[in-house]
């Protein structure tokens, strides 16, 4: 799918992988909003490439909405969207004192992690099936969901991390879309 004058949302832009991908899909020549919760970095990161940043909380509906409605706003169809945000520390299911995990812990990795990403999947992909299609195959753009191994194989310590990158790969294999289902690799349509 040509980038080029196109608009993205890259949630957790503002390090690492995020980052990274907000570059490069800034080099491709896409708008890229910046949504993530480091006001400082994010906006560093879209003036040094030209993007626009969005502070989101990825577990927040209105937040993501707002930052989808940035890209849509650049007036440049909305064809991207990457979701990199993501946290993650060590606790053991029953540590060695015998206190268990905290559910508070699990639930906000829980949270983060897994509903963040649908959150941004489901505003992002609602917002590209009202452009255009972007060629005569009718591709209207695409939606990048990250995991980890740690889902398939798991750490010592790290139950919610991988229970969270498990459950993304889960939703993002079947990626329903009206008429069908986005198998991995395939662009939205």
């Amino acid at each position: 799918m040509e980038l080029n004058g196109t608009s993205a949302v890259v949630s957790g832009g503002a390090s690492g992988l995020g980052e990274a991908t907000a570059r490069a899909l800034a080099a491709a020549g896409a708008t890229v909003v910046i949504a993530d919760l480091n006001e400082n970095r994010g906006k560093q990161i879209a003036d040094e490439i030209g993007g626009l940043f969005a502070r989101t909380d990825v577990t927040d509906e209105a937040s993501v909405q707002a930052a989808v409605d940035l890209a849509v706003a650049t007036g440049e169809p909305l064809r991207t969207g990457v979701s990199c945000a993501g946290i993650g520390w060590a606790s053991r299911t029953v540590g060695r004192d015998g206190t268990p995990h905290d559910l508070g812990a699990f639930q906000k990795v829980i949270a983060v992690n897994l509903v963040g990403t649908f959150n941004v999947m489901r505003i992002a992909a609602a917002a590209m099936a009202k452009t255009e299609p972007a060629d005569a195959d009718g591709q209207r753009g695409v939606i990048v969901n990250t995991s980890s191994v740690a889902g398939i194989e798991g750490q010592t310590g790290q139950i919610a991390y991988s229970a969270s990158k498990g459950g993304i790969m889960g939703m993002t294999v079947p990626g329903d879309r009206p008429g069908g289902r986005i198998a991995p690799g395939r662009q939205l349509r």
